[in-house]
């Protein structure tokens, strides 16, 4: 593991493979370091009947298109594995799995080097790529260590099927897209769920004849950069929109499950024992929620005016169910209740990268994933730049864009000029470059 490459990439995920891709095919020095195996986060963090939410036409990885014969429908969890390690049979990518790296630093050796150290011993670039994703450490609230101890608790990353839950009710907290399924995949297998309601919004998944990601696509959507909106961190942030690939595909409906049994709440808002407490905001997110993909089927039907485009009417949703009162408490022993599913996201670990291009959140600083540190780069972030960023279906432009932006540094003549004008022969460890005087 020791030596020297143009580039090294962390992380052999589909960003990692395809940013290993573009590379090869500008014939750069690189290597691929991945801690475990390529395909392990979805193999390993992903619940038994997980499905995409995009249509199989979406995954199109750099020289690498959906091989199949239902472009239309949604790759299965296993199906996903398959693609995505088929990608890295196919090609000759110089990835080295079961290394771990574990430190990244700027040492004064050479123009423009950092030094990566792994679990198997060091190696120094010009360029790092981090590949490493947005989903690393399972978030969970402090207030989960209140629950009572008998109290079976899980998080989405570990949760697998329904059969895994003691015998009794669940409750799923949060309503992102892992939330929702998990707790559709609770209620179709007849337990009782309890589900605490957030503010993710939801879309359909078909209207007026297509899938909804179809017209999305054709409109434009997912091709429109970061850069073009007023409220970048805004639409950086925001949850994703609830919907399944499931069984074909269907919109996930949380007032359907309410009508069908399940047991709909606010934002949890406190833990006392086993009494639990919840905002007053059900219907309100409920709303919101329907709002959104009203809005998008607005948008839709604009463009089908627009172009004048023959597609059949389609009645607008009506809710089915609507909420009598809002329920502020909850007795988890009193209702049955004997697991909890915690659907709260991931964050991120990046303590060890000791350079300074986070911002006060701990966000990477980046534009379309070029950092302010000269040959330090980020892939697969989501909205990298698109709306595609990081997943099957824009990581390749990402790479591409990247591998471009790696091509043309390292042609520059003037290279990199130390920022307090040390001697080369003398440059301390740890420091860091300023950008290029010239370019050639």
């Amino acid at each position: 593991m020791n030596g020297h490459h143009t580039v090294v990439v962390v992380g052999g995920g589909q960003a990692g493979l395809s940013m290993s891709h573009c590379l090869s095919a500008r014939g750069i020095d690189h290597v691929v370091l991945e801690r475990d195996t390529a395909g392990h986060e979805w193999a390993d963090r992903r619940w038994d009947s997980f499905c995409l939410v995009t249509p199989n036409w979406q995954c199109r990885l750099p020289g690498f298109p959906y091989p199949g014969d239902d472009p239309d429908g949604f790759m299965v969890r296993d199906e996903i594995v398959a693609y995505l390690r088929a990608y890295r049979d196919a090609f000759d990518f110089p990835l080295i799995e079961g290394i771990e790296a574990t430190r990244l630093r700027r040492t004064g050796r050479g123009f423009q080097v950092s030094t990566v150290s792994t679990s198997e011993g060091e190696l120094t670039a010009d360029h790092v790529v981090l590949a490493t994703g947005p989903y690393q450490v399972p978030l969970l609230p402090r207030m989960a260590e209140r629950l009572p101890s008998d109290v079976v608790q899980v998080h989405s990353a570990d949760y697998r099927n329904p059969e895994q839950l003691p015998p009794g009710e669940v409750l799923v907290v949060g309503t992102g897209q892992s939330g929702c399924q998990i707790a559709e995949d609770l209620h179709l297998a007849g337990r009782r769920v309890h589900l605490a309601v957030g503010s993710a919004p939801r879309v359909a998944r078909r209207y007026r004849g297509r899938d909804v990601v179809a017209w999305l696509d054709d409109m434009g959507y997912y091709r429109r950069g970061i850069d073009e909106f007023a409220d970048a961190d805004a639409v950086r942030f925001r949850a994703n929109h609830y919907v399944t690939g499931r069984d074909g595909g269907r919109d996930i409906d949380l007032r359907a499950f309410a009508r069908d049994g399940m047991r709909l709440y606010g934002r949890l808002t406190g833990i006392n024992g086993g009494r639990l407490t919840f905002a007053q905001d059900l219907s309100h997110n409920l709303d919101a929620a329907d709002a959104v993909s009203e809005g998008i089927k607005d948008s839709i039907d604009t463009w089908i005016t627009a172009h004048a485009i023959d597609a059949p009417h389609e009645d607008r949703y009506v809710p089915v169910w609507q909420p009598d009162t809002e329920p502020s408490e909850l007795d988890l022993h009193t209702s049955g209740i004997t697991s909890v599913v915690w659907s709260t996201g991931f964050g991120r670990d990046h303590r060890w990268i000791e350079v300074p291009v986070f911002d006060g959140r701990g966000y990477p600083t980046h534009e379309r994933g070029v950092t302010s540190c000269p040959g330090l780069y980020f892939i697969g972030l989501p909205w990298q730049h698109t709306w595609g960023s990081g997943r099957f279906c824009g990581v390749a432009d990402d790479a591409e864009y990247l591998a471009a932006h790696i091509a043309s540094t390292s042609r520059r003549t003037d290279g990199l000029h130390w920022i307090a004008g040390t001697p080369e022969s003398t440059y301390p460890a740890d420091e860091y470059w300023t950008a290029p005087r010239t370019v050639a």
